[in-house]
């Protein structure tokens, strides 16, 4: 089969000569499959369309789990029995989706070597040609130069995104590949807007003055979830309360997902993720029940929880086999077991949790995958899209995913963005960068700030003092679902248990029907929400009790937060901010006492 043809064969486009044999002319590509199975009508539209455009370059953007290496292959068996192309490359982020795309490509009957390294020089004769990573091709462009231009070459680029993240990987992928016949690019995540445009992608400059890329076929999230090709997926959101001390030594606690600067965000959110708190804990406990009941129904459901490092990562896991009394899998990106990890996971439908620190954010084909937990602070687009992708590919009719989270603005945003498409953008004016409410961060250099700063967080002299995690709201479809409640509450477990299979529009009305059956339960809720609030007052009360913190700690020495702390624990209570005018008014007496003690 992998035996190059002759130099003058037949193109694939020669429609009634090699590809149109025998079939009508409604679909003459199909005779050059060589496999059983019927493309999904994406996929089909996206393989008329190509062979209706003849390409050099196509881009198509697909979400994840929609079957793009399926679509890519298609193109490349076409491309072979026709003649057009004699060897094949493939071009993925990761060692272990090198591996994962030589096998798909054996199951339609291509042979690529993932194992080829730059100083082996040339691949073996039984295979049609190779799987590369980025880096490598960065690292001697010119050796991948010389086997592309020494054959009919075609490049699948997959993730092509990953070709803008530097600037040696994006000038590497234009030397090595601009002598090949066809290229296709690949992407299943949002671009990042950046000033150095992406290889083999086209630009288009809008009234603005912004280039944006332009996709030849585009499938995003909402039309796959209606046409029945990935999974609905459910956010879990968790808030709680947070107390630290920073590097100052000032001690500090917010309600996580509260109203509050960035800085307080984050560092409530690290305060969250901390294992030796009780949010994480607490968040474990509720994805276990939750992998438990889906599992009632897909008997090989598994779990994944995205850490930030590998202290956590290994933490996490500890807690897990506490839970599950079985040994969790933990996939480090520096293990070179790594691979046979995450295929021996995806193996065995008896193994319930993987833990892993970005090994598994992209690309990674897990489909028993039914339920996560985001434990990392890395909060860009890029990488949240890339991770649920982890979670959406369908394999059995109507499968639920779920995924719980900290309920912290940004990636609840995300969450509800979850059908937002982007196009990479280049050149950004300032008056574009804030247009319809899109913060800078979305521009690549940003977005890899953001990053950065997410990991720095582990470092310093910060200490997390206590958590405690509470069930906030059910995200899906864009709607929020839930009045929140404590964990092991009836109220939580309403969301944990909602049956692993069920349609999208099912997931909607069941979501509905367990907030109408809440707010039946729990008529002072509802009352309260409609209570109006005098918020001058509590605002008073706020600055009356922050002075009186302050002249309390001028007096003694001791740090405000720790006095706030002291005072929530005499009277009880959230945070200032979440505070009822009850709490304040108590808190205030308190404090008054200790004055009058002091005497």
């Amino acid at each position: 089969m992998n035996t190059p043809p002759s130099e003058a064969g037949p193109t694939l486009f020669d429609v009634g000569t090699v590809v149109g044999a025998n079939l009508p002319p409604a679909y003459p590509h199909r005779a050059a499959h060589g496999t059983a199975g019927t493309l999904r009508q994406w996929q089909q539209e996206a393989l008329d369309l190509y062979i209706q455009k003849k390409p050099r370059d196509f881009l198509t953007v697909a979400t994840p789990g929609a079957g793009k290496t399926t679509f890519a292959l298609r193109v490349a068996k076409m491309l072979v029995e026709s003649g057009e192309i004699n060897r094949l490359y493939v071009v993925a982020p990761t060692e272990h989706l090198k591996r994962q795309w030589a096998d798909a490509a054996a199951r339609v009957g291509l042979s690529i070597d993932p194992n080829f390294k730059n100083s082996d020089g040339r691949h073996g004769r039984q295979f049609i040609g190779v799987a590369v990573t980025y880096a490598q091709v960065a690292n001697k462009p010119a050796l991948h130069r010389n086997k592309t231009e020494a054959a009919r070459t075609f490049v699948i680029f997959d993730e092509i995104h990953h070709a803008g993240d530097s600037l040696s990987w994006g000038d590497g992928v234009r030397e090595a590949f601009d002598p090949a016949v066809r290229r296709l690019a690949l992407t299943g995540t949002p671009f990042r807007s950046d000033t150095a445009p992406i290889p083999f992608v086209d630009y288009v400059e809008d009234a603005d003055g912004v280039r944006r890329s332009r996709a030849d076929y585009s499938y995003g999230y909402g039309p796959a979830l209606k046409d029945r090709v990935v999974r609905p997926v459910v956010f879990m959101a968790y808030s709680g309360n947070m107390r630290w001390r920073t590097s100052s030594g000032e001690e500090m606690e917010a309600q996580l997902g509260g109203a509050a600067t960035k800085d307080i965000t984050q560092h409530a959110w690290r305060t969250a993720l901390n294992p030796e708190g009780e949010w994480i804990p607490a968040v474990l406990a509720a994805a276990h029940k939750r992998l438990l009941k889906v599992r009632d129904k897909i008997e090989d459901a598994g779990g994944l929880v995205i850490a930030t490092d590998h202290e956590a990562a290994h933490a996490y896991a500890a807690q897990l086999d506490r839970l599950t009394g079985q040994k969790t899998t933990v996939v480090l990106s520096d293990d070179k077991e790594a691979s046979n990890r995450i295929d021996e996971f995806s193996a065995d439908g008896s193994k319930m949790w993987m833990v892993a620190v970005r090994m598994v954010s992209e690309g990674v084909d897990v489909p028993r995958l039914c339920v996560g937990v985001y434990a990392t602070s890395t909060s860009t687009p890029l990488f949240f899209a890339q991770a649920i992708g982890r979670f959406v590919r369908l394999r059995k009719k109507a499968e639920v995913a779920s995924v719980f989270l900290p309920s912290v603005p940004v990636l609840t945003d995300l969450a509800n963005e979850m059908e937002a498409e982007r196009d990479h953008a280049l050149a950004v004016p300032e008056s574009a960068q804030e247009q319809d409410g899109i913060p800078e961060e979305h521009m690549l250099a940003e977005a890899e700030k953001e990053d950065r700063a997410s990991e720095e967080l582990t470092k310093g002299s910060f200490a997390a003092l206590g958590s405690n995690a509470s069930f906030d709201k059910v995200l899906f479809d864009g709607d929020e679902f839930g009045l929140g409640g404590a964990v092991g509450s009836e109220e939580e477990m309403d969301f944990l248990g909602i049956p692993g299979l069920l349609e999208p529009e099912q997931v909607s009305t069941l979501l509905r029907k367990h907030q109408q059956q809440q707010l039946k339960r729990r008529p002072a809720a509802a009352e309260r929400q409609a209570d109006v609030v005098d918020h001058r007052q509590l605002k008073d009360l706020r600055n009356r009790l922050n002075k009186s913190v302050s002249a309390y700690s001028a007096k003694t020495g001791m740090h405000q937060g720790s006095i706030h702390t002291k005072l929530r624990d005499a009277c009880g209570g959230p945070a200032v901010g979440q505070a009822t005018q009850a709490q304040l008014e108590a808190r205030l007496k308190k404090l008054q006492q200790w004055f009058v003690g002091m005497k």
